[in-house]
């Protein structure tokens, strides 16, 4: 039974707070069910939705397939959705900053952009969680950890990473004691044992890929076990589930594109989740049911828009393919056009390694792509000569854009958020 406890502040100490801060207080800290062995009530509509997003991901996955390299429109995506998850939680990134910062690391350089780094380590995170995560035997409270870990590897939290806090942490208020908070998650000595439940119901296959998801986030969320980083955390086992049910094998929507514009939804959303009582109350029943359609509704929407995003990578293409004139099957510039949308920024070396080709070879398809507008010179890192893809620079903004307007379309519906400008023009691609 889902209920709270009740717990004394005892106030701080330091002289340098206001009087309220400094003051004790009493606070409730929430303790939600076990996953394990419950039972989850949809109503008609909620479960239909939940059956439309089902069979949106699994067009996504099998429409993808006409990409000439589904690889590349998967790594963008989940470029995509690592910035909008970071984006949630304060940390401001374009995706053309981000795939500057991505180029210098290849180099074994720091970009210097120290909020990009730490979005990097988001996608290092996400990408561990999916990759290894989903295909591991079960997932393990172990398995969290380490992607975690991975969230913070480099930054200034890399001490936290993979550590389960050990300290009372709340949403909302004050930041000095919970007295005023939003929301208190459990106490720190219930972490594990849900944790352990987690995991568990990740390893069923009871319900509906994406039901599970969207029950597997909310309740990370709720328990809140790190000291930072549990939103991107959660996220990040939204596409755990989906790739280890199957559901999404080869591209992961953006949802959290979707749920960043919808910030004030998926808030409510999630603490509608947090009922007192016994899950089969009608409270408990409509907070699940609300947050489950919301949540569906949310994978329907950036599938719609992976989609068109898609279509527009492969005009691109097309454009490009018509400025390059004829070129041998298998060369060096034809496998460039191919893999550039999975990274639009590349110096030489870089892109040698992404088409298996010679660096001499890459060089010269460099510079061919370049004299046909294809590519625009730059510098990333320490002045390392580098070369970015304007044209899927500006479709990835265009994605960001149209994913952040409420209706899809940021010429009538504004987008609700921060986002990258209109999109970079080389001089012709």
């Amino acid at each position: 039974m889902a209920k709270v406890y009740r717990r004394r502040w005892p106030g701080a100490g330091s002289p340098g707070l206001s009087r309220r801060d400094r003051a004790p207080c009493d606070y409730e800290a929430y303790l939600p069910d076990l996953l394990e062995g419950r039972s989850f009530l949809l109503d008609g509509t909620v479960a239909a939705d939940v059956a439309d997003a089902e069979s949106a991901i699994a067009r996504l996955n099998g429409e993808a397939a006409s990409l000439l390299d589904t690889e590349a429109l998967a790594m963008l995506l989940l470029r995509a959705e690592s910035v909008a998850s970071s984006w949630i939680e304060g940390l401001e990134v374009g995706g053309r900053r981000l795939l500057r910062a991505e180029a210098a690391r290849a180099l074994g350089q720091r970009s210097g952009d120290v909020i990009a780094e730490e979005v990097l380590g988001n996608i290092d995170a996400m990408t561990w969680a999916v990759e290894s995560l989903a295909a591991a035997d079960e997932v393990t409270v172990a398995g969290v950890l380490e992607a975690h870990r991975l969230l913070f590897r480099g930054t200034r939290l890399e001490d936290h990473g993979g550590r389960i806090r050990e300290q009372q942490n709340w949403i909302g208020g004050s930041a000095y004691n919970p007295c005023t908070a939003a929301f208190v998650p459990p106490p720190p000595e219930f972490i594990e044992s849900l944790l352990q439940d987690l995991c568990a119901f990740c390893n069923s296959d009871d319900l509906p890929a994406v039901n599970q998801a969207a029950i597997v986030h909310a309740q990370f969320e709720t328990i809140h076990p790190f000291i930072d980083g549990n939103g991107r955390t959660g996220r990040a086992l939204i596409h755990v589930i989906l790739r280890r049910r199957n559901l999404a094998p080869r591209v992961l929507p953006p949802v959290s594109l979707v749920l960043a514009t919808w910030s004030r939804a998926y808030v409510q959303g999630l603490t509608a989740t947090r009922y007192r009582g016994v899950p089969s109350s009608s409270a408990a029943r409509a907070g699940l049911n609300q947050w489950l359609g919301l949540f569906a509704a949310a994978c329907g929407r950036s599938v719609e828009d992976a989609l068109d995003f898609e279509d527009r990578v492969q005009k691109v293409q097309v454009r490009w393919r018509s400025q390059l004139g004829r070129v041998r099957a298998g060369s060096a510039a034809e496998l460039l056009v191919e893999r550039l949308p999975g990274a639009p920024v590349v110096t030489v070396r870089t892109a040698a390694d992404l088409i298996d080709r010679s660096y001499q070879q890459t060089n010269e398809a460099i510079r061919r792509l370049e004299d046909a507008g294809i590519l625009t010179r730059t510098t990333v890192g320490r002045r390392n000569r580098a070369f970015e893809a304007r044209a899927i620079l500006g479709a990835f903004n265009d994605l960001e854009r149209q994913l952040a307007s409420p209706q899809g379309n940021p010429r009538a519906s504004p987008p609700s958020r921060r986002v990258p400008g209109r999109r970079p023009r080389s001089r012709r691609a």
